[in-house]
């Protein structure tokens, strides 16, 4: 008997018409399909397949995501990647790809990027009720729906409901889908069989279609991200981005490659003294650089994250793995690659000289610029900040 195996397809196209490289576009510092494969990967599903025949998002992922174990690659044919191609083409071949190795089969859009690990989490446990074939994610609206002849769909406009008598309606929000195998092998389709519901939040009915959506979407997810976890807790976890926080943003290049690295023996010191006081530092850099390594190295740093693109996504399996909420961790990043990281954590900090999107979204921005006290500078409000605990 088959073990059971909870599989996700997200399913990216190269071309888009209505937003070119719509996949790519960049959200809060991070290309669009991550925000739904991080959650996937925080999820309780077993494996989760990106099939696409986008070579640049394949490359990507497949160097990225190598910490997990659950992350897949899969290159879709041209026909299923066609303008014209279903969803559903799609969701066969892979399946025939795998010989239909799973028992539960999930859809996942990566144009709902709202779509949370909580959220797929509840469409797994709806689908393993015995009496459950398919599951979809809906969103209930309290607006009054009309035909294009005029008529109301939902309401009596001569009894015009207040809204909090109001059932409303059930709306699908394109974020989740999910069927056993044999209802997919009989149906052909994402739903099938007995077909049940759940519910996710009203903000989650925004999809991106159109260009005006990347930036309602941007915004709810800063007011998503920066919600609950600013509610004061004692810091235990800092995480320093390396370059224009521990240096000046220069390097120094010779014919070979990278040559040298200013680093400031004054931060270095700060960081011994943030472990002092229980504050365990956390290094996450894009840069795959050996000058970089050896120097946190002889700093004794424990945690040292090197070429990471997604550092939201890796960020937060860290933080799941070390059992770490997010307002126990404080962020210095100066790059729009740190974006997510400091609107999430409790703390997001930059330097003096940071971008002026990411010094727009910090909680606060220091004095000293990156190379020149800034760690020290970011050290010392900590160690204050953990005292009123």
């Amino acid at each position: 008997m088959m073990s059971d195996n909870k599989i996700a397809i997200i399913p990216l196209r190269a071309g888009s018409k209505g937003i070119k490289n719509k996949n790519k576009k960049k959200i809060l510092g991070r290309p669009l399909f991550s925000w739904v494969l991080c959650e996937a990967i925080q999820s309780e599903l077993d494996k989760i397949y990106i099939f696409t025949d986008d070579l640049e998002i394949q490359d990507y992922v497949n160097k990225e995501y190598s910490w997990s174990e659950k992350v897949f690659v899969i290159e879709r044919s041209v026909d299923s990647a066609s303008d014209t191609a279903s969803t559903e083409l799609g969701m066969i071949e892979l399946a025939e790809k795998l010989n239909f190795n799973f028992t539960h089969y999930f859809l996942l859009q990566a144009t709902s990027p709202l779509t949370s690990s909580k959220d797929i989490n509840k469409a797994i446990s709806i689908l393993n009720d015995d009496d459950t074939d398919s599951v979809l994610s809906v969103v209930k609206t309290h607006r009054f729906i009309w035909k294009s002849d005029g008529t109301p769909l939902n309401y009596d406009y001569l009894k015009r409901p207040r809204r909090q008598d109001f059932d409303g309606l059930l709306i699908e929000n394109g974020a989740i889908y999910g069927c056993k195998k044999n209802t997919f092998i009989q149906s052909k389709n994402r739903l099938g069989g007995n077909i049940k519901t759940f519910e996710m939040s009203e903000d989650t009915l925004t999809e991106i279609d159109e260009p005006s959506d990347l930036i309602i979407i941007e915004q709810l997810l800063k007011t998503r991200l920066s919600g609950t976890n600013k509610l004061p807790k004692p810091i235990k976890y800092a995480v320093f981005d390396v370059d224009g926080v521990f240096t000046n943003a220069t390097v120094n290049y010779t014919e070979n490659g990278e040559f040298s690295k200013t680093f400031s023996f004054i931060d270095g010191m700060g960081l011994e003294i943030l472990r002092n006081n229980n504050i365990e530092p956390v290094i996450m850099t894009s840069e795959n650089s050996f000058l970089v390594q050896k120097r946190m190295e002889k700093l004794k740093i424990q945690y040292i994250f090197l070429g990471i693109k997604d550092k939201y996504a890796r960020l937060s399996q860290f933080l799941k793995d070390n059992r770490i909420c997010w307002n126990e961790v404080a962020y210095l990043g100066d790059d729009i690659n740190d974006l997510t990281n400091i609107i999430s954590c409790g703390w997001g900090v930059c330097p003096g000289n940071a971008v002026k999107d990411v010094s727009s979204q910090a909680d606060f921005q220091l004095n000293s610029t990156g190379g020149n006290g800034a760690i020290r500078e970011f050290v010392e409000f900590l160690i204050k900040y953990n005292t009123r605990f």
